[in-house]
């Protein structure tokens, strides 16, 4: 897989795999995103997972937000994604989504998927507007608060707008690579 670099205003943002030597970093914003942490030995566990798909986003070397997902049989399942606050409103987010959807195209897959706690409106908004509808709730999904979870799914991920809109972000100044497997 390539890296992409990104232009935002002010930093040029870069979105690579994760690497091992990113898990340190990846933790820390791990910790600042959520109150249930996974622990390294997860992540580490996942960058040896040949379904799995971890990307890194990073702004003049820090690391400054995560994303990662599934890819089982036609389906993309989203695990994780993490911005750290002070990079948020920045698109950072919507462009590891559409990395990693971009990815699960490539890896044949049709329809994503992925759980979110309802009180993230920021990233049920962000999942809505590539077309993720709520499809169920899974009670008590959360261990530390025993909130619920909504599962959203996106039905149709080479539909024309889904992919218009996937087309547009990536479009956004940057140099030409793909992240192609």
């Amino acid at each position: 897989m390539a890296s992409v670099p990104v232009t935002t205003p002010g930093e040029t943002i870069e979105i690579r795999p994760m690497r091992a030597s990113d898990l340190a970093d990846v933790i820390k914003i791990e910790r600042v995103c959520f109150t249930a942490h996974w622990p390294l030995n997860a992540f580490l566990n996942e960058l040896s997972n040949r379904a799995a798909c971890y990307l890194v986003a990073m702004a003049g070397g820090i690391t400054v937000g995560y994303a990662g997902m599934w890819s089982v049989m036609d389906e993309a399942h989203i695990t994780t994604l993490g911005v750290l606050p002070e990079w948020r409103r920045k698109r950072i987010g919507e462009r590891l989504l559409v990395e990693l959807l971009t990815v699960a195209k490539t890896r044949g897959a049709v329809r994503a998927t992925l759980e979110v706690r309802p009180s993230n409106e920021a990233a049920i908004k962000l999942y809505a507007k590539y077309g993720f509808k709520t499809v169920a709730i899974r009670k008590d999904y959360y261990g530390d608060n025993h909130e619920d979870a909504l599962v959203m799914w996106l039905d149709d991920l080479w539909s024309p707008e889904v992919t218009r809109q996937m087309a547009e972000v990536r479009r956004l100044p940057s140099k030409d690579a793909s992240f192609g497997d």
